[in-house]
């Protein structure tokens, strides 16, 4: 690993909605890092899922809720993670290059916390980028406070979602972004109430993926079409990765950090997340699921993550927006021992039913 006074940060004086974008040259290749907010504040980092950019299609639903906004910039500098090549922007990887490992990706993680001088981090991912968050606080211990993940994956491949990613791998390389291959990822990421049936309109969040395709729209009116032939190159690259992953799952007891779960019952990760969190130790995590939502929790439901969040936050002793002051206990804290706590009736929330998995054990 490089030394990290030999990393070299290109300002490019990029806005994306308040942030501002540093691309950060690693030990394997570049990576962009967008930061929202005060950087005396605890740094909170989050990954993508695949083909999603960080700042605009991946996170954005859950920072447009402003109670969520709201809590979690009171509390932290946002650093938005983009896999290589998945920034807005971005040229094309030469396919020479070879592909990283999730481990490269892991560590090009940490080289990114040593450029900004961070110490311990929140984490924040969604499937894939849960994943790659889940290897790096096993890998890092010391350098990860909390992990927050979304529709998360532990295991290898089984073998339909390996041959699943390589029909997605083979439109990428022959076809690009395709009509078909958006198909493939808005069934990946949203439920089918969201993407729409025989009658029924699409939501204005597939709509505006379908006119940016899928990489990163804004749902502040700012349609950018942002995806060609090129970009498609670094998509097929990540798959690669993630179709490489090795299994984590016996790691996942020794994770001593405190862990909260989001997942979508029409996820097609679902029975992924219920895995995982069978093998977290039940002391410091809790599983939370989403009726009739998909694997973007952050984009479908943004308002079902926001008090379970907050009961998160509290276990770690951080300040609350004041208007949340009447909302009972962390779930994770040993003193907050019934799950009725985060019954939907209990959190006031008018979405769609959670249900949640909170361990008794102190």
């Amino acid at each position: 690993m490089a030394d990290s006074n030999e990393f070299v940060s290109i300002d490019v004086e990029k806005i994306h909605l308040g942030g501002k974008e540093h691309i950060i040259r690693t030990g394997c290749g570049s990576v962009s890092v967008i930061v929202y907010g005060d950087q005396d504040k605890p740094a909170l980092v989050t990954y993508p899922d695949l083909a999603l950019n960080p700042d605009v299609s991946c996170f954005q639903g859950l920072f447009f809720c402003p109670e969520a906004a709201s809590l979690l910039l009171h509390n932290f500098c946002i650093y938005h993670i983009s896999p290589p090549g998945h920034e807005l922007g971005a040229a094309a990887i030469c396919p020479e290059d070879p592909v990283p490992s999730v481990d490269d990706l892991a560590d090009q993680i940490i080289e990114v916390l040593n450029f900004f001088g961070l110490g311990a981090v929140m984490c924040m991912g969604v499937t894939a980028g849960a994943y790659i968050l889940t290897l790096f606080a096993l890998k890092y211990r010391e350098r990860v406070l909390g992990l927050i993940l979304v529709s998360p994956l532990c295991k290898a491949p089984s073998w339909s979602e390996w041959f699943y990613n390589k029909v997605i791998s083979n439109l990428l390389y022959f076809y690009g972004m395709c009509g078909l291959l958006k198909e493939c990822l808005l069934q990946r990421y949203f439920s089918k109430e969201v993407r729409g049936s025989a009658g029924v309109p699409e939501s204005d969040i597939v709509q505006a993926c379908r006119r940016v395709s899928v990489i990163a729209y804004f749902q502040t009116h700012l349609l950018k079409t942002l995806l060609d032939e090129r970009q498609s190159i670094n998509v097929f690259r990540f798959l690669q990765a993630i179709n490489r992953r090795p299994d984590i799952t016996e790691g996942l007891k020794s994770l001593k950090c405190r862990t909260l779960i989001f997942v979508g019952d029409s996820s097609p990760f679902h029975s992924e997340a219920l895995h995982m969190t069978s093998k977290l130790d039940r002391r410091f995590s809790a599983l939370v699921e989403v009726q009739a939502c998909g694997s973007m929790v952050t984009e479908e439901q943004p308002h079902a993550m926001l008090i379970p969040m907050e009961f998160f936050l509290m276990g770690y002793g951080l300040y609350r927006p004041s208007y949340f002051s009447d909302s009972p206990r962390s779930p994770l804290s040993p003193s907050c021992i019934s799950p009725e706590l985060l019954s939907p009736e209990s959190m006031g929330l008018k979405l769609k039913p959670i249900k949640t998995r909170v361990s008794l054990e102190v």
